[in-house]
């Protein structure tokens, strides 16, 4: 009786948002994902500077993005069976140290390591970081995940401002401010870390009460639903990549526009991203997460198939819808794959983000091959193409399926 009360004294109630971890975990991701954009943010510096070609831009996006694909389902995995919280400490220090090297490497072996450090600093985050909105979110775990996920894209949203605002008038020293942006994260991921740690008795008793049995029937379909998941999830994340890292150079090249210009499109088109993010939770509480998913993709098809033959306000218009749309089906898309999963927060997240930045990194490097090959105006035509793959999702189980299996196959 006495043990009950003060682990209900320590730990939160499980109903309850808890609004101040929430808003510290999103300002976290807000601080962590600004330092990732710098990485984008900077490639039109690199290529003026260091003549870099479309190649090996894409190649130092799949080495950031490739380090966090590959360690965070490793992580999500290992910290599943042994939470360490402050594990976000030491995640948030590496990115720290490779952004002070991005500011000084002149070579593409030095920023490639760089980057590597900023991408494991990434794969640490997000696992951990998912658990703790997990915590602190209570019942509303759409809207707490649509919060952390706002938190991150508003920050990669903000990569074309840099570019303006801090590379162009200072080129690649400009990286060394973002050590300050890391040592702040750093600080705010030091108290979160003493909070997550007080949670961890709940936290064991929660996994092992969504522990579940499934029929070999059931787990075949969870299997090809996940399949199909990771599928619509390269075409998101090849159309991401596609816009984030290279609309820039195509409005430029096609287009004749400035760097700033450029530069703000792609902004419009990140910034409605993340309002798409913020809203996608609550939109599958109330419609369903299949159906979300189905907007976000499928529905993003005829705004992105029009952006290669538009200019002007029409570019601004098809950018911020095609945005919203495809991005807000991101937080949508774990939450789905957490109902597949019940108690696997961390790998899940691990895979979920991981599978993001994998793709988006296979992306970038395929996306700038082809841009050199046949040029940049085919290759933003195949780009806007993929959200098309999006009539997939009509192959998924539906909410209220996988629901029932859950209720009917917990471990009493």
């Amino acid at each position: 009786m006495n043990t009950s009360s003060t682990t209900k004294s320590k730990n939160h109630d499980s109903e309850t948002m808890i609004i101040p971890i929430l808003a510290a975990i999103t300002i976290a991701h807000l601080l962590n994902d600004i330092v990732q954009s710098v990485i984008p943010a900077i490639f039109p510096i690199l290529q003026q500077t260091l003549r870099f070609s479309y190649t090996e831009l894409g190649f130092i996006a799949f080495a950031n993005n490739m380090t966090a694909s590959l360690m965070q389902p490793l992580v999500g995995w290992y910290t599943d069976r042994k939470p360490h919280p402050y594990s976000l400490v030491v995640g948030m220090s590496c990115t720290l140290v490779g952004m002070l090297l991005l500011g000084y490497a002149h070579t593409l072996l030095l920023i490639v390591v760089a980057v590597m450090l900023v991408g494991l600093g990434s794969a640490i985050f997000h696992p951990e970081g998912s658990r703790i909105v997990m915590l602190s979110a209570g019942r509303r775990l759409g809207l707490g995940q649509s919060i952390f996920q706002v938190g991150g894209n508003a920050g990669q949203s903000l990569a074309p401002l840099m570019t303006i605002l801090i590379f162009a008038p200072l080129g690649q020293i400009g990286a060394v401010w973002f050590v300050g942006v890391a040592g702040l994260a750093l600080v705010m991921l030091y108290f979160l870390a003493g909070w997550y740690k007080e949670q961890l008795p709940a936290l064991k008793h929660r996994t092992e009460a969504t522990r579940i049995r499934r029929t070999a029937a059931q787990e075949r379909i969870i299997t090809r639903a996940m399949v199909l998941l990771f599928f619509l999830s390269f075409a998101r994340a090849w159309f991401v990549a596609g816009m984030g890292s290279f609309y820039a150079f195509y409005q430029m090249e096609h287009w004749h526009a400035s760097l700033q210009t450029a530069q703000i499109h792609t902004f419009v088109f990140m910034l409605f991203g993340a309002i798409g993010i913020l809203l996608g939770g609550p939109l599958a509480e109330r419609f369903g997460k299949r159906n979300v998913l189905m907007f976000s993709i499928f529905g993003c098809a005829p705004f992105a198939l029009g952006i290669p033959f538009a200019s002007g306000i029409w570019a601004y218009l098809l950018l911020a819808a095609s945005g919203f749309a495809i991005l807000s089906g991101f937080s949508v898309a774990l939450m789905y794959m957490f109902d597949l999963l019940p108690g696997r927060t961390g790998f899940v997240s691990g895979l979920m983000f991981g599978l993001a930045f994998g793709l988006g990194a296979v992306g970038s490097l395929a996306l700038g091959k082809l841009a050199d090959m046949v040029g940049l105006d085919t290759m933003m035509l195949c780009c806007c193409i993929l959200p098309c793959f999006g009539i997939l999702t009509v192959f998924l189980p539906n909410d209220a399926r996988i629901r029932a299996w859950n209720e009917h196959s917990t471990q009493q």
